[in-house]
């Protein structure tokens, strides 16, 4: 017997309140991220890793305020604690992964493609081993090809991204890169969800675990304190808010930080001395 799914509850309240915070992890995120390839070295595993946990944060958020909306007319939906709180450790591991082989080899080619795989695949593991969490009179199955889809849409997606905070622009920039993320974050869930049919038990059980609200809502207030506390870290610093850098990296020498915040894209120009003074005008400009 096929069980009656229904994704929206409560109407668009927790599709929309999902996305959002897809977008406030990924603006956090992606803006350390950005941040980290602008310090020096000692800086960047801590801007690194502050961007990782926003990111899985963000995303772990999104999908249980999404599936507090999800329901099946014919059984309760409970849900296992210790598998809901296994898929938020999934995503920090992974997301990090892929973040930090971004944050120290670059947003191009192979570390691009290396670390946007690895962040990809960990948002669509969190998402189906949270699916997995769940507790009902029934089996979950999947449509195979849909749930490729989802899959290829997470990993497009953290892969656009990564690119995206790799550029070291403006932060308009990285809340533009946020929003694509959180529609494709938000995108990929739902994909994800359109794949799942449910084959309910003959015997009508009541099974084990604890309801969405009771369980989920407590176990968010972690993720969104910490979403909270990022956020102000970000906005008191103030490279962080400015526009465009006013700095650009220079390139790295041995003994030479890899991101230098002087002017002069990192070269200061040479004293000049008193003889340079008197014979000014004699030099030509190449010779200042």
């Amino acid at each position: 017997m096929q069980g009656t799914v229904d994704g929206f509850s409560y109407g668009l309240v927790t599709p929309l309140v999902a996305y959002f915070m897809a977008c406030l992890g990924g603006a956090l995120g992606l803006r350390c991220t950005t941040r980290s390839m602008l310090v020096a070295h000692s800086w960047r595993a801590g801007w690194l890793a502050l961007g990782s946990v926003a990111i899985a944060s963000g995303i772990w958020t999104m999908h249980f305020i999404a599936m507090m909306g999800f329901s099946v007319s014919e059984t309760p939906v409970h849900y296992d604690k210790p598998t809901t709180f296994a898929s938020l450790g999934v995503a920090i591991v992974m997301v990090g992964i892929g973040i930090f082989i971004v944050g120290y080899r670059g947003a191009t080619g192979t570390a691009l493609f290396t670390g946007g795989t690895i962040t990809g695949l960990g948002i669509a593991s969190m998402h189906y081993l949270g699916m997995a969490g769940m507790r009902l009179n029934g089996n979950l199955e999947y449509n195979t090809l849909t749930v490729s889809a989802s899959v290829v849409i997470a990993v497009v997606a953290a892969t656009t991204a990564l690119w995206a905070a790799g550029q070291v622009r403006g932060f308009l920039w990285s809340v533009g890169a946020s929003l694509v993320m959180g529609l494709a974050v938000t995108g990929m869930h739902y994909t994800g969800m359109a794949a799942l049919s449910v084959h309910l038990h003959g015997a009508s059980s009541s099974p084990g675990g604890d309801s969405a609200a009771t369980l989920l809502a407590p176990m968010m207030i972690g993720p969104l304190a910490f979403l909270c506390l990022a956020g102000v870290v970000v906005m008191f610093d103030p490279l962080m808010v400015m526009g465009k850098p006013d700095w650009t990296p220079t390139q790295q020498r041995p003994g030479v930080p890899a991101h230098s915040t002087a002017p002069y894209g990192g070269r200061r120009p040479l004293p000049r001395t008193g003889r340079d003074r008197g014979h000014r005008s004699s030099r030509t400009p190449q010779n200042w």
